[in-house]
């Protein structure tokens, strides 16, 4: 021990020694967050590398403004902002880039749906829209390629804000750094004790806000409908509690500090703490969900999150004591690779598996899950030699004047900067669309309360994303013929909207929505002149939330009487509210006499179902032909195959 190097001067007290064992921890958590994307159930809580990251940030953040306020005696707040633009901008906007482009020339009918995505990800507010429209972590059922750029939108509100909290403690209480840094994880506690007080218990409802009776997990804040959970889960506010965690440790925990007193000597025991740390975080990725069949996980939002961090705070100590040994175990060359590579393996991952299944939270296959890497790790290495680490290093303007010497290159970046012109004016020329739980259901309200319908315009059909939908547009001169089979229903019904249209139905069907969006639709449809005499009718509703019986009768009330045959569809999903739904619907022939039920609960248990249990466009198109074809059955038509 007695090689250990020593401090010199107190201006080297806060120096941070580049650790490679740092990295090999980054590589641990991006490996986690990456298979739990790929597939939940291979690792659960998988997503609390997203916490570790956190946790490492606030720490070597804090660490790096204190080193340069010993050193020189100020902040240069404008150099800091100006090398965490350089470390995090280009790689994102060359993502960003990457992904605009392929939607424009493949995916046209995601332009609308993901314009506001890029807009919020160029200005780092990602969470916040998301939160706002609805379009939270655990929603499915969308393409949506920039979701998780949530966490670094957090990240990078920290770094905003941040620096300019440290040098007021660092100009006012720079003697009391440590009394300061158990005030921070005093703070971290608070907001752990904050989230475990909003946080919501049992199943969510769909979004209404006081419209419904079942309204479980959902706030008007501002006007506005407001997922409470989703908040809390995305929330710049909420999750500081590890970016502050982190922050305190650095002022309790400077590694070259450290070499100066008793703990000099106790690398072994922090060994010890260190493999504790990492079975913690080990076991909580293992076993910690986020939430099951809209119950969002409350041992999570109750001190799991603080929790992680702690497990975190004791594998930085032993990483940055320079006799322990768990820095040189995780600074194995590997997972250094990973480790500097994990900001674009986080980048590029996430749109590269969303085209692979065109839907969010849809499990990848082991084959679909080794295609992926092997697509992701060559570009995440291409952005981390040609464009992150020579704008790091302040190349970027040899790389310009390389452009005016080099026509190959010239051409190539004109032609790049064409294509990326040609695209911006796609996804800005788009049509509007509404996005998100809340924004899908604002939509759908604003249709179903409207009593008139222009008989010049089309009426509007919800399909899935990508589909097309046949102009239906009535006269003004002849009454509009109604449909003769139409098909009503929520995110299930969503994933055979081709086949039965294919077959001849009429179907409006849309994500997360509840009963009181199925009366609107119809409401919507009748007065448009789709739904009337003769019309026979398929629904189904119920997988999002418990219904009762006057909620069925308002959607009775407002079928029009001279309608044909209407069906309600049972409901397959592990929630506990779906017997009690199944049910009712099993007894609505007892009450209205033109009612008869669809048993898609024992009938979906002869094919495969999606790996969440309740969806049908996994494992190709088997599962959306069977659910179709009971369909079409109870309406006659011919079956498909």
């Amino acid at each position: 021990m007695s090689a250990l190097p020593t401090p010199s001067s107190a201006a080297e007290l806060s120096r941070m020694p580049y650790l490679p064992g740092l990295d090999g921890l980054r590589a641990i958590a991006v490996i986690g967050v990456m298979i739990y994307h790929a597939n939940h159930s291979w690792l659960e809580g998988g997503f609390l590398g997203v916490e570790v990251f956190f946790v490492i940030s606030g720490y070597l953040i804090t660490l790096l403004l204190i080193g340069e306020h010993e050193r020189s005696g100020s902040v240069n707040l404008r150099q800091f902002w100006k090398r965490r633009f350089r470390r995090l901008l280009p790689a994102l906007y060359v993502m960003m880039a990457l992904v605009a482009v392929y939607i424009a020339a493949f995916l046209t009918a995601e332009r609308e749906r993901t314009r506001g995505d890029f807009v919020a990800a160029a200005a780092y507010v990602t969470n916040w829209y998301q939160i706002w429209v609805g379009q939270g972590y655990s929603s499915g059922e969308a393409f949506v390629p920039l979701r998780h750029l949530w966490s670094l939108a957090v990240e990078e509100q920290f770094y905003l804000v941040w620096p300019l909290v440290m040098v007021l403690i660092l100009r006012r209480w720079r003697g009391r750094l440590p009394s300061m840094g158990l005030k921070l994880v005093g703070a971290s506690l608070l907001i752990t004790l904050l989230v475990a007080w909003f946080y919501v218990p049992g199943p969510v409802s769909p979004v209404r806000c006081g419209t419904e009776s079942f309204t479980n997990g959902w706030a008007t804040i501002g006007g506005h409908c407001i997922n409470v959970n989703e908040m809390l889960y995305l929330g710049s506010f909420s999750r500081a509690g590890g970016l502050l965690l982190g922050a305190g440790f650095a002022m309790l925990w400077r590694p070259m500090a450290i070499m100066r007193g008793p703990l000099r000597e106790k690398g072994g025991r922090l060994d010890l703490l260190a493999v504790l740390g990492m079975a913690a975080i080990v076991l909580f990725m293992v076993t910690m969900h986020l939430s099951e069949a809209s119950v969002y996980n409350p041992w999570l939002f109750r001190g799991g999150f603080f929790l992680t961090g702690l497990a975190t705070l004791l594998v930085i100590a032993a990483i940055t004591h320079q006799g322990a040994r768990t820095g040189r175990l995780l600074g194995t060359p590997f997972l250094v690779w990973v480790g500097t590579r994990s900001y674009g393996l986080y980048l590029f991952h996430w749109p590269i598996y969303q085209i692979i299944r065109t839907q969010a939270n849809i499990s990848l296959t082991v084959v679909e899950f080794v295609f992926a890497i092997a697509l992701t790790v060559p570009i995440t290495e291409a952005s981390y030699r040609f464009v992150e680490k020579p704008i790091r290093e302040g190349k970027l303007r040899a790389m310009l004047a390389s452009l005016r010497t080099n026509t190959w290159y010239l051409v190539a970046a004109g032609a790049a900067v064409a294509l990326l012109a040609v695209t911006t004016i796609s996804m800005v020329a788009a049509d509007k669309e509404c996005v998100g739980e809340v924004s899908q259901s604002l939509c759908e309200n604003t249709t179903g309360t409207d009593d008139t319908v222009p008989t010049t315009e089309p009426s509007s059909v919800t399909t899935a994303p990508g589909d097309t939908v046949a102009d239906t547009t009535t006269s003004t001169t002849e009454p509009k013929v109604p449909q003769q089979y139409v098909a009503i229903g929520e995110s299930v019904m969503v994933g055979a909207v081709n086949q039965l249209q294919g077959a001849g139905v009429f179907v409006d069907a849309r994500e997360n929505r509840g009963p009181e969006g199925v009366m609107n639709t119809v409401i919507k449809l009748r007065d448009a002149g789709d739904l009337g005499a003769g019309s026979n009718v398929v629904i189904q509703v119920g997988t999002n939330a418990p219904m009762n019986e006057s909620a069925i009768a308002a959607i009775m009330a407002e079928v029009p009487d001279d309608a044909g045959q209407v069906w309600f569809m049972t409901l397959r999903a592990d929630a506990e509210w779906i017997a009690g739904n199944n049910s009712l619907i099993n007894s609505l022939p007892a009450t209205y006499p033109n009612v008869q039920v669809i048993d898609w609960a024992t009938q979906s248990t002869n094919v495969e179902l999606c790996p969440d249990g309740i969806h049908i466009t996994c494992n190709g198109s088997t599962a959306a032909n069977f659910y179709s074809n009971l369909i079409l059955a109870a309406f006659g038509l011919p079956a498909i195959t």
